[in-house]
């Protein structure tokens, strides 16, 4: 096992794993994270290098052993992200059998242009003095552990909210340290409204300008 410290190294395998999209696409959200300031002091762990064969995202200085799968004879990358009903302790892992196998191109199907924002309501973000509440609405949450994860993702990484007019939030969506949503929810009494959809739409045309890819 080999930890990738330099940034040519990490923008390198940047640049492989964007090949290997969308298959490799949680450790590739690891690794731009940790190529734009790595703000959940990440790591990436890889079998060898230049040509490896296996990748693992996780906390800085954590042990872990290899989560992947043994490599197939197909052209297929494996991904082995650690269950959800672990927070606090995220990492992510992928096999890559065949390195060089033809690229699959980021897709997108976000509409030509966003569907628009109803009367009286805001977008903006969700206050960290609302942690309680995610962690209440969250399907892993409601104990400390899951309130501490909740609390770094909603200090580190972009979220969005909709706010009514008084600025009480109706709908929210959370990313986390591999690019990836990690808590979306509409409050009971307002959802069948489009909420959601404006949100996450939203959302993925802020994380495109990132640079971050967008597949759905």
């Amino acid at each position: 096992m080999l930890i990738l410290r330099s940034s040519a190294q990490l923008q390198r395998l940047e640049e492989i794993l964007r090949s290997s999209l969308p298959f490799a696409l949680p450790v590739y959200g690891a690794v731009m994270n940790i190529n734009r300031g790595n703000p959940g002091e990440f790591e990436v762990v890889v079998d060898s290098w230049p040509n490896f064969r296996a990748v693992l995202a996780r906390r800085s200085g954590e042990v872990a052993g290899w989560s992947c799968r043994s490599p197939s004879t197909t052209p297929t990358c494996t991904l082995t992200p650690a269950p959800c009903p672990s927070p606090g302790e995220p990492q992510t892992s992928a096999t890559f059998p065949h390195l060089h196998h033809p690229p699959s191109p980021p897709t997108s199907n976000l509409p030509p242009s966003l569907p628009s924002l109803p009367p009286g309501l805001q977008v903006g973000t969700v206050s960290p003095s609302l942690v309680d509440l995610l962690n209440e609405t969250w399907p892993y949450g409601g104990n400390p552990r899951s309130r501490r994860y909740l609390a770094e993702v909603l200090s580190l990484y972009p979220n969005i909210c909709l706010r009514d007019e008084a600025g009480e939030p109706l709908s929210w969506a959370l990313s986390d340290h591999f690019g990836s949503g990690t808590h979306a929810y509409t409050l009971p009494s307002h959802r069948r409204r489009g909420y959601m959809r404006l949100l996450i739409n939203l959302a993925a045309r802020r994380a495109k300008t990132r640079g971050f890819p967008s597949f759905g």
